[in-house]
């Protein structure tokens, strides 16, 4: 792989701002050649299915994440590739869980088009996911146990999240402790592994590693409760999934969670969830949309944020620095 280019250190220009990847551009660049090499299979299904999903968008939160921690904590060109290739494999790894919860979830829509379970059926894409997984550790196998071990504690963490969402799903008695503990598994352990690995390879001390490791949790945290909110404003044409799409799942999402705890009727159809459709449904979404209920889900994403910035002031200032703060920033403003 061509090492991506040295970076000069200035002020974030006006672009950087609105885009916090750009001061990683040439690496970004660079792991995404890499990403789209490993999806191809000796097996046309395989592949075809893997590039319906990964080229059919996403955000690249996590490489983008995962590379400018890395640039932030002192990484050099020479060991680029070393987190490039940790990028990639968790980007696999998320990209894995997508596939596999479509099926879960019985989720005919991803990114705005049909899924690759509605288009390929579960059997292949479980496959395919499985698939995504094996490529991921052919990635990890070459960096140190430890580092194999954090990524490997994050897919355990998800498969547990997993079944803790579906043993939560139409119950009223899950609460904010609930919600959090199955996020904290399903979504923040891949940012959390992120922060750990992409410092690590940084070289960066102990104490800046679990700094890093923090400041992924609270991000991957922020992240999830934002589109939560998200997942009940619509519109479906910029969220790329029916609107309410976990009311109707009976998934206790931070919305659900809020409202249940303050309406006895939406407590009392969300627990009837078989009868979740129609009128019952638009109800129940409206009680979501209340505005205190979507101000306090606000708020907390908001105060995930608050402690990822705290943590990240521990860091030399940088361009590198700044523009994972504008990232950060990003979770609770973005509408879409």
């Amino acid at each position: 792989m061509n090492k991506a280019k040295a970076y000069q250190i200035g002020p974030v220009s006006h672009a950087e701002r609105s885009e916090p990847g750009r001061v990683v551009e040439a690496d970004l660049i660079a792991a995404e050649a890499r990403l789209s090499s490993l999806l191809d299979s000796s097996e046309r299904l395989i592949a075809e299915i893997c590039h319906y999903l990964v080229d059919g968008g996403g955000k690249r939160l996590r490489p983008t994440f995962i590379l400018l921690v890395y640039r932030a904590c002192g990484g050099v060109d020479e060991k680029i590739d070393d987190a490039i290739d940790a990028a990639i494999a968790l980007e696999l790894i998320h990209s894995a869980t997508l596939l596999h919860d479509d099926i879960v979830d019985g989720g005919m829509l991803r990114r705005g088009k049909p899924s690759a379970f509605a288009r390929y059926g579960a059997g292949p894409t479980l496959i395919a996911g499985d698939y995504l997984f094996c490529r991921a550790f052919e990635l990890c196998g070459r960096f140190e146990e430890h580092l194999v071990r954090t990524a490997a504690q994050a897919c355990i963490q998800l498969t547990e999240g997993e079944v803790m969402e579906g043993r939560f799903r139409h119950s009223t008695a899950a609460n904010l402790k609930d919600y959090i503990a199955v996020i904290t598994r399903k979504t923040a352990s891949l940012f959390s592994a992120g922060g750990r690995v992409a410092s690590d390879l940084a070289g960066a001390n102990g104490a800046t590693i679990d700094a890093m490791w923090r400041l992924g949790n609270a991000v991957g945290l922020a992240f999830q409760m934002i589109d939560d909110i998200l997942d009940i404003m619509g519109p479906e044409e910029k969220i790329g999934k029916p609107v309410g799409s976990d009311l109707r799942a009976g998934i206790p999402s931070l919305p659900v969670v809020l409202g249940i705890a303050r309406n006895p009727e939406l407590r009392t159809i969300f627990r009837n969830g078989w009868h979740l459709d129609g009128a019952n449904f638009d109800r129940a979404l409206d009680m979501l949309r209340a505005p205190e209920v979507v101000a306090e889900a606000r708020a907390m994403a908001a105060e995930q944020v608050r402690i990822a910035r705290e943590l990240l002031a521990g860091l030399t200032p940088s361009p590198f620095r700044e523009s994972l703060g504008l990232l950060i920033d990003e979770q609770v403003h973005r509408e879409v």
